[in-house]
């Protein structure tokens, strides 16, 4: 397990296959991603999976695994979406139902601040969610990422509030 970034309470590690029964219990719920893209299957998980792995290793900047240190399981996944260039990235997180309210999604978002400040190309990193989505406002509220505008996303179909943080 390739650690990234340590928090008090986490680790942030690069995905490997070992992950996939773990990330079924947050991408692959339709409850955790019901105001997101939807549920995503098995087959899809794992070359999801070897994505993030392989952007990591391209970039040096990616969406990882997070891991409690206590229950030493991997409860939700944070970091960043990097497709058109690493000086606009977008912060993503996700995590398994049982893990929702006790202040991982923002200890973790911090830490992928720190690694996007820390990465040195990374100018702007952006994030939106679904106003019905008061969990993940709230985090981005608490990390400081100043609003925006509401836009309309083509993946999601809805539209979102649009935050934006500049490095």
């Amino acid at each position: 397990m390739e650690i990234v970034y340590e928090t008090k309470r986490l680790y942030l590690c690069v995905f490997n296959d070992s992950h996939l029964d773990s990330v079924k219990k947050f991408w692959g719920d339709e409850e955790v991603m019901a105001l997101c893209d939807g549920a995503s299957s098995s087959d899809v998980l794992g070359r999801v999976i070897e994505g993030y792995r392989k952007c990591h290793e391209i970039n040096g900047l990616s969406v990882y695994a997070v891991k409690d240190k206590e229950s030493k399981e991997i409860i939700g996944a944070a970091g960043f979406n990097c497709v058109n260039s690493l000086s606009n990235v977008e912060l993503i997180y996700h995590y398994s139902k049982k893990s929702w309210g006790k202040g991982f999604a923002t200890e973790a978002a911090y830490a992928c601040v720190e690694i996007a400040i820390n990465h040195g190309e990374v100018q702007v990193i952006t994030a939106s969610a679904s106003p019905e989505n008061k969990g993940s406002l709230k985090v981005l509220e608490k990390i400081g990422f100043p609003f925006k505008c509401m836009k309309w996303f083509e993946d999601t179909e809805q539209e979102e509030l649009y935050y934006e943080y500049r490095i």
